[in-house]
């Protein structure tokens, strides 16, 4: 065989060519970038209408009489309202910053006592009076709060939360607190295998108990993926609220926080402020960048609030200063974990984070159901974080399925990301929903949801629907994604980091001391707001007692008084001045990381963009549970028809009611056979007829006749299964034609012609 040389040149040109398409692709996206970011760089003017002036001078003087009495009260109510969160601050430190739970709790399991010491406990909920007691039999509710910055607390931090709605469905609750200061050389999967040593010991406590459904609050959730990624066996169900698992997801324009990162040159800053710290990271800092997000309330709008309603919003805001001021620390090993492998790296989605001895905690290792909390006004974890994760490890939802999987997402139109945690209102609505339906989860078909909740008419309760979702709809909720800029961060960042760690780590650790390094936290803006409004400072010795003057005196400035229009005029100005800088410097922000990691990539740095892999149906159909399952379309009885016709039917409807999941569920539970079946046996059941019905609908269905030979259990079959699915006139076109379908096929109605695709898939997906 004669060898045809490669012309010289030829690879010359084709990376050249390469280069070129990604050098256009990035000048697009900046053009992209500075096109959205465009409304941001333009002056904004919210021009408001003064009040008019009081014909009369002399009632303008009394106006303004009236209003500086009642402005000095506020103002003094005020600092006395800071002053006392200053003194709940210096407490709170003194004692240790305890957990800030509204509820007493019994330590179960102390962490530091574990073979791999930590500063992590599971403790238990005690139930308070007016509320039922604990039922022992019931699915115990595990809730892991985040570790970034704060303590522990805020899943259960009112009477209206994550906790007490578990507690009022007599649910055993535990929570896993963590305490300020680290074991020394704890790292991240120290943390992971005291997590899993907690769950060992509330199946213990609840051996008859079903698995425990698991809650990660914002950081937690990807504590919660990781501890079901390693030990599936011992996770009932998770639910994932405010979760970032995909970092560098989110949409261009908005979502600026991936981006610090990157312009910080990586993970070193983190590295450096460690060693200073003396082997320890003030999780202060982590505080002050969630609160560089928002300006105008960090600096000024809270603040406002508070003079503005002296009279009644000082209790609430020491509520929550009670949380907020309390700030933690991590070792050097723990900080640099969390950003090289999620921050900087994005290695949970892909699979490439070491779990030890070899192994990687891998996502699609999870078989529990999943239900995922997200909201469009999070600015801390945005939709795209939240979700993008389950794009990244399935290639679609038919994968989803033969995998057995279950994934519910929620999403919430506008609460901001502490609000998911400590709003009374999305307790008593969003977590109590979810509270509901985890009831009923292992009767839902494996398959990607999204969870719809809607007020039912003429009542004040809440109807819940499960409506089948495919990957596109992920796709569309995550935007942007898939960006060559932020790989080549990571590699940016690993030789920054090597640089530094040969270097700068070597002398910074020699010159830092603990005496030092507690003396910079001390000294910490976040810290010294509070300290020095606390009594600490002789300064404040006389605003208690001019406080309780301005209480026994109080008179407020009446509504109409033009100058408190015109201080709320001011406030709008002053806000708006705030927002303005964010936009301008959030605006900059993009353009500059696209700019320089952009053209980087552009360039080769990254290695070139990865093609987003196209899902192959020939090749799911090769998996190993899809053929296992397929082998067995013809072999069954009664159980596995049922099952098979409820499938086939929500699939139809493309969706499915939580009335009728709860119909489906008492089924399951009370009629024979299922009643003698264990719970795993009847959760492989669904799984099983869920991947027949998914991957072969037409031959799912023709098989029906055999699985019920004699017309006697058919009857009862199309009984039961009518009776789940409610009044037929409910179901819509799909399902009906669907139903149709089933009783011809099981010879139970006259033939009736209808077109299987159109009975066997979902519309409007």
């Amino acid at each position: 065989m004669t060898m045809v040389p490669t012309p010289p040149g030829r690879e010359f040109f084709t990376r050249g060519a390469e280069t070129m398409s990604r050098v256009l692709g990035q000048a697009q996206a900046l053009a992209d970038v500075a096109n959205r970011q465009a409304t941001a760089l333009m002056p904004r003017l919210r021009p408001a209408t003064p009040p008019p002036l009081p014909p009369d001078p002399l009632a303008l003087l009394r106006d303004a009489a009236d209003y500086a009495l009642d402005a000095t009260q506020r103002g003094l109510l005020f600092w006395d309202t800071m002053r006392r969160a200053g003194n709940a601050f210096t407490e709170h430190e003194a004692a240790g910053c305890p957990p800030v739970l509204v509820f007493d709790w019994q330590m179960e399991l102390d962490g530091r006592n574990l073979p791999r010491p930590c500063n992590y406990a599971l403790v238990r909920i005690t139930p308070p009076a007016g509320m039922p007691r604990t039922d022992t039999a019931l699915r115990p509710f595990v809730i892991i709060d985040p570790r970034a910055g704060h303590g522990a607390g805020i899943g259960g931090f009112k009477s209206d939360s994550q906790v007490g709605v578990a507690l009022r469905r007599g649910h055993p609750v535990y929570f896993v607190i963590f305490f300020r200061d680290p074991e020394p050389g704890q790292t991240v999967l120290d943390i992971t295998a005291a997590e899993t040593a907690f769950l060992r010991r509330v199946h213990e406590l609840h051996p008859g108990a079903p698995k425990p459904v698991v809650i990660g609050n914002c950081q937690g959730g990807w504590a919660v993926m990781m501890l079901a990624a390693s030990q599936p066996e011992l996770c009932g169900a998770l639910v994932l609220n405010g979760a970032p698992l995909s970092y560098w997801a989110g949409e261009r324009g908005r979502n600026p926080m991936r981006y610090l990162g990157g312009l910080a040159g990586g993970s070193w800053p983190a590295a450096l402020l460690a060693d200073l710290g003396h082997g320890k990271f003030d999780g202060a800092n982590l505080v002050l960048n969630f609160e560089s997000l928002s300006p105008a309330n960090t600096w000024f709008k809270k603040y406002y609030s508070l003079f503005q309603k002296a009279d009644t919003e000082a209790e609430r805001f020491l509520e929550f200063e009670r949380w907020w001021g309390g700030y933690f620390l991590m070792n050097r090993e723990e900080i640099r974990w969390i950003v090289e492998n999620l921050f900087i790296g994005d290695r949970f989605a892909r699979g490439e984070i070491s779990a030890g001895g070899g192994a990687t905690f891998n996502m699609r290792a999870v078989r529990c159901p999943v239900v995922v909390f997200a909201s469009a006004g999070d600015n801390i974890t945005p939709p795209g974080q939240a979700l993008r994760w389950i794009a990244d490890v399935y290639r679609d939802e038919q994968e989803i399925k033969a995998l057995g999987q279950t994934i519910v997402y929620l999403m919430h139109d506008e609460i901001g990301h502490l609000g998911i945690f400590v709003s009374g209102a999305v307790a008593l609505k969003e977590h109590t929903e979810i509270a509901e339906t985890l009831a009923l989860i292992d009767s839902v078909a494996p398959g990607l949801y999204e969870m719809l909740i809607t007020r039912e008419p003429g009542g004040n309760a809440w109807s819940v629907e499960l409506k089948e979702r495919s990957m596109a709809d992920i796709r569309a909720r995550s935007g942007e994604a898939k960006n060559e800029a932020f790989p080549a961060v990571a590699k940016i960042s690993a030789l920054n980091q090597s640089i530094y760690d040969l270097a700068v780590a070597p002398v910074v650790r020699q010159v830092a001391t603990e005496q030092g390094a507690e003396l910079q936290r001390q000294l910490h803006p976040l810290r010294l707001r509070r300290t020095l409004v606390s009594d600490r400072n002789p300064l404040m010795a006389p605003v208690a007692p001019l406080a309780e003057m301005a209480r026994q005196h109080r008179r407020p400035a009446r509504k109409g008084n033009p100058f408190l229009a015109w201080e709320a005029m001011w406030a709008g100005a002053v806000e708006q001045g705030f927002d303005t800088w964010r936009d301008w410097r959030d605006a900059w922000t993009e353009i500059a990381f696209h700019g320089v990691y952009g053209w980087l990539a552009a360039l080769g740095m990254a290695g070139g963009e990865t093609p987003e892999e196209v899902p192959a149906t020939a090749a799911l159909a090769d998996a190993p549970e899809v053929r296992q399952a397929l082998a067995r379309i013809e072999a069954g009885g009664y159980a596995e028809a049922v099952v098979r016709m409820m499938i086939l039917l929500a699939q139809a409807r493309g969706g499915v009611r939580r009335s009728r999941l709860a119909r489906s569920n008492a089924l399951l539970r009370t009629e024979e056979p299922f009643a003698g079946m264990t719970d795993s046996a009847r959760q492989a059941l669904i799984r099983e007829q869920t991947v027949i019905a998914s991957m072969a609908p037409a031959e799912a269905l023709a098989a029906l006749p055999k699985l019920l030979p004699d017309a006697a259990g058919r009857r009862r079959a199309i009984a039961a299964v009518e009776d789940v699915a409610g009044p037929e006139e409910e179901l819509g076109e799909a399902a009906q034609a669907m139903l149709a379908q089933l009783r011809n096929a099981l010879r139970l109605a006259p033939a009736e012609v209808v077109p299987f695709h159109a009975a066997a898939v979902p519309h409007g997906l």
